[in-house]
């Protein structure tokens, strides 16, 4: 996990991107790890699932690097689970840092002991029974949801979801996410030590503001004034 996403938080790097301008991407909501409290950060490793194992374990063989997040597009199915604890294992043995599965996973048990991070919709017992014709996309690209994303990008993933940014953009999105949490941080510690967020936000300015400019929005006036709670 890239080591400036360690105290940050995917809600904190979502209000980056709006902050910043960069395409804000997420997986369905739903998609959450099978052990609260797991997130994982890194490269994105795509692969389209046809109802076989073998395009992970081809993924593994010719695309993997250590710290890449496999990313799995099972067309948000809900009729089969695609992984399970031998993919996961070898998912490990191969140095991958985590799984985010577009649909859903099996063998719930195994994966928590195991103790490599995983993401989906949920558990669902019966694996796939069929095996379509593979596309050329299979190793070049996943769908998660309306997002399509490839190894230009990299996966940020916890317990609020998983987003996707693009490689060339994740030191500056870090970059704000950081400026954004040390905000919000004093923020808290002032609401803790008495001083309401009205108060910091100087919220009575604002709505007197907005009075004579129906126009001006909450997020221009924290912007102003270098305060943080939405974006």
């Amino acid at each position: 996990m890239p080591k400036r996403f360690a105290e940050l938080s995917t809600p904190l790097v979502a209000d980056a991107c709006v902050r910043l301008g960069v395409p804000l991407r997420a997986a369905p909501a739903g998609v959450v790890p099978v052990v609260p409290g797991w997130r994982v950060a890194g490269r994105v490793l795509p692969v389209r699932h046809y109802g076989s194992a073998d395009v992970f374990l081809e993924a593994y063989t010719t695309h993997a690097r250590p710290g890449d997040v496999l990313v799995i597009d099972n067309e948000g199915r809900r009729d089969e689970a695609c992984i399970g604890d031998l993919v996961v294992l070898e998912a490990e043995a191969a140095g991958l840092a985590g799984v985010v599965v577009w649909g859903l996973h099996r063998d719930t048990p195994e994966l928590v002991e195991i103790g490599l991070p995983v993401f989906s919709y949920g558990a669902y017992a019966p694996g796939p029974v069929r095996l379509d014709p593979r596309g050329p996309e299979a190793l070049r690209s996943a769908r998660v949801g309306e997002h399509t994303v490839d190894a230009a990008d990299v996966v940020f993933a916890d317990d609020d979801g998983v987003l996707f940014v693009p490689g060339d953009r994740v030191d500056a999105v870090l970059g704000t996410a950081g400026d954004i949490f040390r905000t919000e941080r004093n923020q808290s510690l002032r609401i803790r030590a008495g001083e309401t967020l009205r108060d910091q936000t100087r919220f009575a300015e604002y709505l007197e503001q907005r009075a004579q400019d129906p126009s001006y929005t909450f997020r221009q006036h924290l912007r102003r004034i270098g305060g943080a709670i939405e974006e």
